[in-house]
């Protein structure tokens, strides 16, 4: 489980390609050793099993399944990642509830700048764009964010400088594709009212 707070970054260094998946190398200053191997970290919002730790490089195995539901199928040698370590107990929760299962890819539409701030337009499938809220929170790229406004077709996010400055969020272009985790609460409290 994750809370969506980014303070770390990687960069992808290798990747080598399978028929059914592929081995991801990161590059990050994370503190983790041989002994960390097995723990769960969120990847650009996706949560991925640490395999191998050689210094400062990371690695992942990610399966078709994983490729097939997230951005990493468009993955990069040189991409910037976002990476989060799985919450302990007892740990404050800044963002929201976040599981690294992402749901969907969201495609940014329009980049606006209001002041200091950035205004991304993502598009996303109707098939997940009705599971959407105003003022709900929302998981792009293992960012925590609020969903400021519902568009025709998808949502649109304010972000403010600080979060730019420490997450992959700052290096968007028009046309990229996102990782989406719509909020798990939001979720199960639609499919309970529906079931009533």
């Amino acid at each position: 489980m994750f809370n969506g707070i980014i303070f770390n970054k990687g960069r992808v260094e290798k990747i080598i390609k399978y028929k059914k998946g592929l081995n991801l190398f990161v590059k990050s200053s994370l503190k983790l050793k041989k002994k960390d191997l097995g723990t769960s970290i969120s990847c650009d919002g996706v949560c991925l099993t640490l395999s191998s730790v050689k210094k400062n490089i990371k690695g992942f195995y990610l399966s078709n399944e994983t490729l097939k539901r997230s951005k990493f199928q468009n993955i990069k040698k040189s991409d910037i990642i976002n990476l989060e370590l799985p919450m302990k107990y007892g740990q404050n929760i800044s963002g929201h509830i976040c599981q690294g299962h992402v749901d969907t890819v969201g495609i940014v539409n329009k980049i606006t700048k209001s002041d200091k701030s950035i205004i991304f337009d993502i598009s996303i499938d109707n098939k997940f764009k009705k599971d959407l809220i105003e003022k709900a929170s929302i998981l792009i790229n293992g960012v925590s964010l609020t969903i400021s406004k519902i568009t025709k077709k998808g949502f649109k996010l304010w972000i403010i400088p600080h979060t730019l400055k420490l997450t992959n969020l700052n290096n968007l272009k028009k046309k990229d594709k996102v990782n989406i985790e719509i909020d798990i609460l939001s979720k199960y409290v639609k499919r309970y009212v529906k079931k009533k």
